[in-house]
Formats: C-alpha cells, sequence, structure tokens
C-alpha cells in the first residue's frame, strides 16, 4: 500500500501544472471553452434554433441567448429523459443527476454527459486529491480505505434503451473506474441503498473493519455516520476507531455551524478539512489554501460562467458579467453553460469573489433562499456568521436550524423566528438571542435599520427544538441521505410551519 500511496500522490500532482495555467491565464481558458462548447453543439436542436454557427464572441453569446432557470429547461429535459437526443448537446445522454438542493417538494433532473463526467465531476475529484496531495505531500491518504456518502439511483427503460436517475454521488459511484473501487468502501451493495436508515446501519457495520483515512459528504450525514459507529464500537472518538483517519472533503452546506461538533468527534489537529463546491450541473469549486474558506473557480471543466446582480435575477437578458468585470465582494447569481447541455443556466446560487488574481469565490447564499419579508435583505451569509458569533459568544453547539419570517399581525411587529436543534444548548437562551441579533445587525445594515428601535422588527424568536426533530421531518418528506439538507432561510413559512404541525402531531 505504502507503493500505491507514493504512485498515486505523484500522479496527482503532475495536475498542478495545469491548475497554474488557468490561473494565469483564467479568461483566455473560458473564452476558449465558450468556443468549444458552442461549436460543439452547433448541430443540436438548441444549437440550430439560436444559430450557434454565427456565434463568434461573447458578447453575441449573450445577445442572442436568454438566461434560464429550470423550469423553462424542463420541457427539453424531459423529452431527453422520454429517449430523445441531440436536444441541448450531441452526445448521447442517459444519465440525469436528481437534484435535492433543498427540501422543495419538486425535483430536478440535471442531465449528464459523458463529457460532464469525464471533464468536469470526474476531473474535479482528481484535482481535489492533486491539490491536497500538493499542500500535504507527507500524507497517507492513499494506504487506506474512502468512504464517499452517496444516495441511490434507478433505472428505468425506454424503447429497449436504459436511462438512469439519481443522486450525482450515485451516478459518480456507479461510474467509477475499477481502481478506485479498489480504494473504497463500503461495497457498492450497499453504497447504493436506497433506503437511508438501513444504509447508515450497514455503512457503519462494514467500515469500521477497514482502515478509512477519508470520507466525501453533507456534514449532518457524516456526522450521523460517525454517531453510529461510535455507538456500535463503544469508543470516544472516530480516531479511536480509525487513527489513520486525516481528510474530511465537504460541501453542500455552509461548515461553520458543523466546526464545533466535528472538532469533538474528531479531535486532532491532523485532521484536514477540504471544501469543495460540487452540484449537479458541475463541479466549480475547490479550496485550494489551508485555513482559508474561500475556494478556486475551476475554469478548465467545460464550464462557461456569468455573473449576475441579484437585482436583475428573473431577466432572460440581464447585464451579465463575464469573469473579468467582476467585483470583489459582491454578490453575484452564478450563471453557467456546460458540456451537459446547460445554456446560461440559471443555478440558484448567490457567490462572492474573494480575490481575482486567481478567481477564488465563497458562496454567499441562494437566489431563492433568503428572508426579505420586511426589506431586511437577509441571505445565508449573514445568518451562518451570526450563528457562529452567537454560539461562541454563549458557549452553544448547534446542530441544524432554519428561519423565516414572522408576519405583522395586528398592532404586532415582524420578527423572525429561528428553529433550532442544539447539540449543547447556550448556558442563558436570552443572550444567545441578544449575540444573534447584535451579530446580524453588523452583519447587515438593511437587517439593521428595520430593527432600529424595534422600528418594523422586534428581536428574533428562538425556538429550541427537541433533538432529531429535523431528521424526523425529512424523514416524514422523503429527505434523508445524499445530498438532502435544512434550508436555512425561507422568504415564507412553509417549512417551520410544517416542523410545528409536525411537532403537534396534526
Amino acid at each position: 500500500m505504502a507503493l500505491i500511496n507514493s504512485v498515486i500522490s505523484w500522479l496527482m500532482k503532475k495536475r498542478i501544472h495545469q491548475i497554474e495555467l488557468f490561473m494565469k491565464y483564467p479568461h483566455e481558458v473560458q473564452t476558449e471553452w465558450l468556443r468549444k462548447l458552442v461549436l460543439t453543439a452547433r448541430n443540436t436542436e438548441w444549437g440550430r434554433q439560436y444559430d450557434f454557427k454565427s456565434v463568434l464572441t461573447p458578447e453575441q453569446f449573450k445577445d442572442r441567448l436568454p438566461v434560464r432557470d429550470y423550469e423553462t429547461f424542463k420541457q427539453s429535459i424531459n423529452r431527453l429523459r422520454h429517449g430523445e437526443q441531440n436536444i441541448l448537446w450531441p452526445s448521447e445522454i442517459k444519465w440525469f443527476a436528481k437534484s435535492s438542493g433543498t427540501t422543495c417538494d419538486k425535483s430536478k433532473f440535471i442531465p449528464v454527459s459523458q463529457e460532464a463526467l469525464e471533464e468536469c465531476h470526474f476531473k474535479g475529484g482528481k484535482d481535489l486529491l492533486s491539490i491536497y496531495c500538493n499542500n500535504h505531500p507527507e500524507t497517507r491518504l492513499f494506504d487506506g480505505k474512502s468512504i464517499a456518502m452517496g444516495g441511490s439511483h434507478q433505472i428505468k427503460e425506454i424503447n429497449n434503451e436504459l436511462y438512469y436517475q439519481g443522486d450525482l454521488s450515485a451516478i459518480l459511484i456507479q461510474n467509477l473506474p475499477g481502481w478506485v473501487e479498489f480504494m473504497r468502501t463500503p461495497n457498492l451493495s450497499i453504497a447504493l441503498m436506497d433506503e437511508w436508515e438501513s444504509k447508515i446501519e450497514m455503512m457503519a457495520a462494514a467500515t469500521i473493519q477497514h482502515d478509512v483515512t477519508n470520507i466525501s459528504g453533507v456534514p449532518s450525514w457524516t456526522l450521523l455516520l460517525f454517531k453510529r459507529i461510535l455507538e456500535m464500537t463503544g469508543k470516544r472518538n472516530i480516531l479511536d476507531v480509525w487513527p489513520n483517519f486525516e481528510l474530511f472533503v465537504h460541501g453542500g452546506v455552509n461548515f461553520s455551524p458543523y466546526k464545533e461538533q466535528f472538532r469533538l468527534i474528531l479531535p486532532s489537529e491532523k485532521v484536514n478539512y477540504l471544501e469543495t463546491y460540487n452540484a449537479s450541473e458541475g463541479f466549480f469549486g475547490i479550496q485550494d489554501r489551508d485555513g482559508e474558506d474561500d475556494m478556486l473557480l475551476m475554469l478548465d471543466y467545460g464550464i462557461y460562467y456569468e455573473f449576475i446582480p441579484p437585482d436583475q435575477v428573473g431577466r432572460e437578458y440581464p447585464d451579465a458579467c463575464s469573469l473579468e468585470q467582476v467585483e470583489l465582494h459582491t454578490n453575484y447569481a452564478m450563471v453557467i453553460t456546460t458540456n451537459a447541455g446547460l445554456w446560461r443556466y440559471l443555478i440558484g446560487d448567490t457567490i462572492q469573489f474573494t480575490s481575482c488574481r486567481p478567481y477564488r469565490i465563497k458562496i454567499s447564499g441562494r437566489t431563492r433562499n433568503f428572508i426579505n419579508a420586511f426589506g431586511e435583505e437577509l441571505i445565508i451569509d449573514n445568518a451562518e456568521k451570526a450563528m457562529a458569533v452567537a454560539c461562541e459568544r454563549s458557549h452553544a453547539i448547534v446542530a441544524e436550524y432554519t428561519a423565516a419570517p414572522v408576519y405583522f399581525n395586528g398592532k404586532s411587529k415582524g420578527a423572525h423566528e429561528w428553529l433550532i436543534e442544539f447539540e449543547k444548548q447556550p448556558d442563558d437562551i436570552a443572550f444567545f438571542t441578544s449575540a444573534l441579533d447584535t451579530a446580524l445587525k453588523s452583519l447587515n445594515s438593511d437587517y439593521e435599520a428595520k430593527r432600529y428601535h424595534d422600528l418594523l422588527l422586534v428581536e428574533p424568536q428562538i425556538r429550541i427544538l427537541p433533538a432529531n426533530t429535523f431528521y424526523q421531518w425529512l424523514k416524514h418528506k422523503g429527505k434523508l441521505g445524499g445530498q438532502h439538507k435544512v434550508p436555512r432561510l425561507a422568504n415564507d413559512r412553509k417549512y417551520v410551519d410544517e416542523i410545528l404541525q409536525m411537532m403537534s402531531g396534526n
């Protein structure tokens, strides 16, 4: 295994030179990828409709094609799911990633081409290992096994052809090369199970038998596996089970609220954490520096990027910025054009650039995941930072939370209601509430203005939930496991009221 570790580490580091090239020539790389994408798809249905053959510049591309969300793509994607081809992309589409970015009722089915699998998703997986090996030349990562907290997929037959749909993680696991299968645990029969509670049981039982060095997944579900393993083994922490564990690769949600829980369950400075920005639509970013909370925007994965000010979201032809036009520390909605046929697709995330040389980003929220019931424009980035401050000041640890507006009612003023499940409750809930409120004011001037002298908003209302409430809610909605996660903010009371009704037994 030591020899295998050395060889794989050496191969991974070779990619660093190519990463350095797109860091040095970002605009040229992006312009060339747009040219390749348009040229490749010129004879598809969409290519003919928008006359891709005559699109020669990024400006012509922006003028020709409207920005679209999933709803406006859905008809074309549904045709692909029923066996039609050459609509959005010329190569055959047989895989569809079922997107579960929120707990919304509708599922999205994102087309995944062979090019997207190889040039984007798999390339991203290799690159995160390349970056990690380059930053940690002493790594023994490949001496042991790897765990991927994947979902499940389903197979359907149309006209004697097989089509696959499911979580992106399951699609990737199903298509991994054989040598990778040798390095991972548990086996496919467990990794692709769709009943999450049984899956956690079987994953825990299977993986404790191996020397696991790394795991990748959403923090909340990874913690669930860790806690079950500790229950089974009677050990104090995960390093007592896997003494050579060194890396947790995470994404999907802000990691800040989970840091303290992971510190307790992985009590060693030798354990490293690496964030990725990997969605059903593509692999976008990798944390390339230890101790930083931003990610390198990966520019050579078959994706062309554009960025829209949030106040222009919803326009078909917004004033979209190309990479060279963006400004630092400004919220943008991200728009992508991909090698799976998503043309000027509004992914739904908002990001901020922390650096332009090279281009690094932070996820700041969702275009539809915020609270703005009273003009306060509270985004996830505000909420996560304020929650971290409140926890630090009150010695609390938050497991999960969600928040929603409390609307005017007669003479009563508005507020935000926070449903919080604590791993460790604060010593004083009133102090915690005040600390959260004060932090939000310092982070968001609009919130501060609405809170001034309780003008429109009164102090946040904190409701402490029993342990496992969010788990039971997700289970009730059929959203256990994989990429499913609790929505942090909502501009209506749908989620909050559902949880409260479930607790009351109605």
